[in-house]
């Protein structure tokens, strides 16, 4: 049988008198061959008579009405098929076949369109292929044909007709386009005249009419997307336009078509468009943000940062000066309030080291208004002179001027010229403080952390330098770094600087190095056979014989002192920097030669940290007997040992120390006798100690009040120093490190039974963020009070998210997010309704992931399906919980596929808030029990087609024909939270859920408008975009072009037809 392709090219070649190509003739006397004609075949007939029809009509000079009647009768064609049978273009032709148009064919036409017996896509491109301009009065007449509907464009049919709808806007606006180029180039050939310009205007006239639309800028958007490459006819067109502008004289008309020009070129971009910045000048989200980036997170990467506070920006529409200042201010009060010592070190390294390199990262993705950002941070600095008391604080606690130093930093790294940060400095007038005699010879931590950051690129290239022939000039290094608060100035300058890590992987290997050296062990005293007894075994001593002679191969005593110096130091640096920065600087990187270091192993498996529970009993706890053995005897006699490595002894003093304290609370030894072996441990190398306590700290741990009081004290034992002339080299500077580092480890098991680990020293800090939870309240209760005093507050401070850190940590995650989420639904006001929204999205970055799961897959589902709770999602309350949620869905699903999880994040444990697997089957490709619960419709199929036909089906979304991983919890929790709310637009019943629904899609629109579409919203079915324009606020051309995914072909469908609808 002959195609209907065939067919339908036949049937157009007779009605144009196209009989002279080949291919035509050819579908001709094929179509003839299989269908013969007769006068009972329908279309055949339609086909034929269809010119036929007009010609008589318009020999007759029939009426409009009576042709219209006539042509009804005869070719008994209804609704669409006119337009399949081209009666527009047909009309058209015959019409303009002349100088000057045919009246009676024209009034046909104008009587079909007005009748609707043919659609306006088909009236727009029967006009856009008339090309011949010379002819005035027929571009007059099409000009007033399209002036009958060109204000009020729509279609109510199918998508495809749409779809015909776009494409024939676009065509028309090309012709237009050369049309005015036309009437242009007739004025510079021909000059100045009358005619031509009232022609040209009334080109452009509408053309401006068309384009200033919105609606039709929309469609014209999607049709470009439709045809990649029909866009480029505009841009050829547009070229031709702007040519020949220049030889308009009047300028009137000059501006009118430069203006309708812009209009066009603006269409691609026409949903970047910017909305108007707030009023408020204050956001405690940016400072908030920072507080927590300041606090918890200085070694993380710089690029994520940035890419967090750009969304900030771009989602609550803050203004580039306003947000800089925000970033200031945040750093200038986290740098006041934070505690001496370490965390002031920190502080320093985020705000001058980090924060920069962050503005410039900032500037980047802006480089072609580079100049523009420069001018926004000279602003921002403008409105950070006004306060004068943030200032003055600032300079007084760092004993400098902080400003000028920062300005200095912003001027290298260009993100300010030299005559602003001139100007600048010169306005502040910086009054230091009378220098007393303590403070006359410190050294500002500004100045110290900027020189730092060279050092650490010094050092890290020296210990990456040869030593095993001569170890002894790193040890000069190291010692240096020992010294006062060296150490920490340099690990705050490389993590700031993102070098931590290679820091931290140089001293592993460092460490690694007397582990290679066979004979290797402690330097105290020459070895001679001994008979001695070993507290072995639990309830008594046992005899044992160790013979002990000097190995053969020993190198000299210096070289062995040197080598127990480097693997003791670097066991304390990387001890030292995983309690200040975490195991994950550590342990995020594998080891380059493939085999893990020791230090990972005893890290893994043996070092106490906040959360990690250690088991006193693992094997890495049971070393080889005849190590322990030989251990125990050398730390009751003060022995030296030539058997052993380093890290052989580190694993073996656990099991030395359970001897010990099994034979002293057996009674074999004495208080005297343990604290001569704590003293032989801590007396020469500390790693030894921290080795001892770590494994204490976990013992204790298992224990009862009354069963703690002996480990307690010979932890108490290790941890006081001993100093004495019989130790080795640097001992003061370790011993201080050492103190630290055990200090940290043994705080939480002494706050258990309330007692101190020792004395408090005059002058000495407690460990900062300690002990934050009051004693005897209840973590509700304690979230409720600190969260109501950052509310009255107005932004979060650092002490304030270490306490959240730890309800966070106790209560759970679903605990944690469902009671801050009912503190801000008590919020009656819409200003503090907001407020709220600001601080616990804050707060709520935590552990981004995590919260944003627990809010959207369990919080809101049970929200908006129990009637009970329906009340309290009226507004404001409702409305702001509607844009926490938008918030926090957009910031976890940007870095959640990124990979971004901040190590803060990832080293604490996972709770399972909810099997998310139940929610879809394995399968992708069909529904789950849910979706088919919720997108069940009479009318419509609930099964999902094939992709080569696929149904509009109620659950089919985007994000499906993308083929999203809904394995993944995230993704999962987005598409059941969207088929929900389709289900709620859906129903009968209304009510402030229905209003909460309204928020959230107002709230996704208002944040994809400034630049994240395709994110989140690729999970709404697209059946409910339909449903979301008949909300009077959603009914407008960019928000159905913002929720539609425009990449896909049903997705410009589905937005075609929603836009052509309004």
């Amino acid at each position: 049988m002959i195609s209907r392709a065939t067919l339908c090219r036949a049937a157009i070649c007779c009605i144009h008198g196209h009989m002279k190509s080949r291919r035509c003739r050819a579908a001709v006397y094929e179509t003839r061959l299989f269908y013969p004609l007769q006068e009972s075949d329908p279309l055949w007939m339609k086909v034929v008579n269809l010119k036929q029809a007009i010609l008589q009509a318009w020999k007759e000079r029939w009426s409009d009405y009576q042709w219209a009647i006539n042509i009804k009768k005869n070719l008994g064609t209804k609704g669409a098929t006119w337009d399949y049978l081209n009666l527009a273009e047909a009309l058209m032709e015959q019409a303009l076949i002349g100088p000057s148009p045919n009246p009676l064919i024209l009034s046909y036409l104008k009587y079909a369109i007005t009748s609707q017996m043919v659609s306006y896509s088909s009236v727009l491109t029967a006009i856009s292929k008339f090309d011949d301009f010379s002819r005035d009065l027929c571009v007059k007449s099409l000009l007033e044909i399209m002036d009958m509907f060109s204000n009020h464009l729509s279609c109510h049919g199918k998508a495809e007709e749409c779809i015909g709808l776009c494409r024939a806007l676009l065509n028309v606006v090309v012709w237009l386009l050369l049309g005015c180029a036309w009437y242009c180039d007739r004025l510079r050939e021909l000059g100045p005249s009358a005619s031509t310009e009232a022609s040209l205007g009334a080109c452009q006239e509408r053309l401006h009419s068309l384009v200033s639309s919105t609606k039709n800028r929309a469609l014209v958007h999607i049709a470009r997307l439709e045809e990649q490459g029909s866009w480029s006819n505009v841009e050829q067109a547009i070229v031709k336009l702007t040519e020949g502008i220049g030889s308009v004289t009047n300028q009137t008309l000059k501006s009118k078509l430069e203006e309708s020009v812009s209009l066009v070129k603006g269409i691609p971009h026409m949903l970047s468009a910017q909305s108007d910045p707030p009023a408020h000048p204050s956001f405690p989200s940016v400072h908030a943000f920072i507080m927590l980036e300041g606090t918890m997170n200085l070694t993380g990467e710089t690029q994520p940062l940035v890419e967090q506070l750009m969304m900030i920006k771009r989602m609550q529409r803050i203004p580039t000066p306003l947000f800089v200042l925000e970033i200031w201010k945040a750093c200038f009060t986290g740098l006041i309030e934070s505690p001496e010592g370490t965390e002031e070190l920190k502080w320093t390294a985020f705000m001058f080291l980090k924060i920069p390199q962050v503005l410039l990262k900032l500037k980047s993705p802006q480089s072609d208004r580079g100049q523009d950002f420069m001018d926004d941070v000279n602003v921002a600095f403008e409105y950070l002179l006004k306060l004068t008391p943030l200032l003055d604080k600032a300079d007084q606690r760092c004993n400098c001027d902080c400003l000028n130093m920062l300005l200095q930093e912003c001027n290298k790294l260009g993100l300010l010229s030299d005559s602003n940060a001139t100007n600048l400095s010169t306005k502040r007038e910086y009054a230091p403080r009378q220098k007393t005699t303590e403070n006359a010879n410190i050294q500002p931590n500004p100045g110290l952390i900027l020189r730092a950051e060279p050092t650490v690129t010094n050092i890290l290239k020296t210990v990456d330098a040869d030593h095993s022939k001569s170890p002894e000039g790193l040890l000069g290094v190291l010692a240096h770094m020992l010294s006062g608060k060296s150490l920490d100035l340099l690990l705050a300058a490389a993590a700031a600087t993102g070098k931590l890590k290679s820091f931290a992987r140089k001293f592993i290997k460092l460490n690694e190095f007397p582990k290679h050296i066979s004979g290797e062990g402690c330097e105290y005293m020459t070895f001679i056979p001994a008979l001695i007894y070993t507290c072995v075994g639990v309830y008594g001593l046992m005899p044992s014989l160790c013979l002990f002679s000097p190995f053969p191969s020993t190198p000299p005593a210096k070289s062995a002192s040197v080598r127990a110096l480097l693997f003791d130091i670097s066991f304390l640096m990387l001890c030292h920097v995983v309690q200040t920065y975490g195991s994950e600087v550590i342990l995020s990187e594998p080891s380059p030669s493939g085999e893990t270091p020791f230090f990972e192993t005893w890290l893994l498996t043996c070092m106490p940290e906040e959360g990690k529970i250690l088991n006193p009993d693992h094997p890495c706890f049971r070393p080889e007997s005849g190590k322990v053995e030989s251990l125990v005897a050398l730390l009751n006699n003060s022995s030296e040992m030539k058997l052993m490595k380093w890290h052989e002894i580190c694993l073996s003093t656990p099991a030395a120390i359970l001897e010990v304290l099994n034979a002293w609370e057996n009674g074999v030894l004495s208080v005297d006798a343990v604290q001569k072996i704590t003293d032989n441990i801590k007396g020469k190398v500390c790693s030894m100690a921290i080795c001892a306590v770590a494994w204490l700290v976990a013992h204790v741990r298992m224990l009862g009040r009354d069963e703690r009081e002996k480990p307690q004290t010979m932890i108490r034992q290790l941890v006081t120093p001993l100093f004495g002339e019989n130790t080795l080299q640097f001992y003061n500077e370790r011993v201080v490190i050492m103190s630290s580092i055990l200090e940290h480890m043994c705080a939480d098991v002494f706050q258990q039974t309330g007692l101190l680990l020792r004395p408090p020293l005059e002058g000495q800090e407690p460990i900062p963020y300690r002990n934050l939870l009051p004693a005897k309240e209840p973590i509700h209760e304690a979230l409720r009070r600190q969260f109501q005093a950052v509310l009255r507050k107005g932004w979060v401070d650092s002490r304030a998210l270490h306490l959240f850190e730890s309800l966070l940590h106790i209560g759970g995650v679903f605990w944690f997010t469902n009671n801050l989420v009912k503190e801000l639904l008590k919020e009656t006001r819409k200003e503090w309704a907001n407020r709220v929204v600001e601080l616990l999205y804050s707060i709520f970055c935590l552990d981004t992931q995590q919260i944003t799961l627990t809010l959207l897959g369990t919080i809101l589902p049970n929200l908006l399906t129990d009637p009970a709770h329906w009340h309290s999602l009226a507004d404001p309350p409702g409305k702001a919980l509607a844009k926490l949620s938008v918030w926090c869905a957009l910031s976890s699903f940007s870095t959640h596929h990124k990979g971004q999880a901040s190590a803060r994040q990832r080293k604490r444990q996972r709770e399972d808030i909810e099997d998310y697997s139940s929610l879809f089957p394995l399968d992708d490709t069909q529904p789950s029990k849910l979706m088919r619960l919720l997108s069940s419709n009479e009318d419509e199929p609930v099964t999902l087609s094939s992709p080569g036909d696929r149904s509009m089906s109620s659950s089919l979304s985007a994000s499906q024909l993308h083929t999203v991983n809904m394995r993944d919890p995230l993704n999962r929790v987005l598409a059941n939270l969207f088929l929900l709310i389709s289900s709620i637009l859906g129903s009968k019943m209304a009510g402030p859920h229905t209003q909460f629904v309204h928020s959230f899609m107002e709230e996704c629109v208002e944040c994809l408008e400034q630049g994240h579409r395709g994110s989140i919203l690729q999970f709404l079915p697209f059946t409910m975009v339909s449903e979301l324009v008949k909300l009077p606020a959603m009914a407008k051309p960019k928000v159905v072009l913002a929720i539609t995914d425009l990449t896909l072909p049903l997705g410009r469908r589905v937005a075609a037809k929603a836009i052509s609808a309004l």
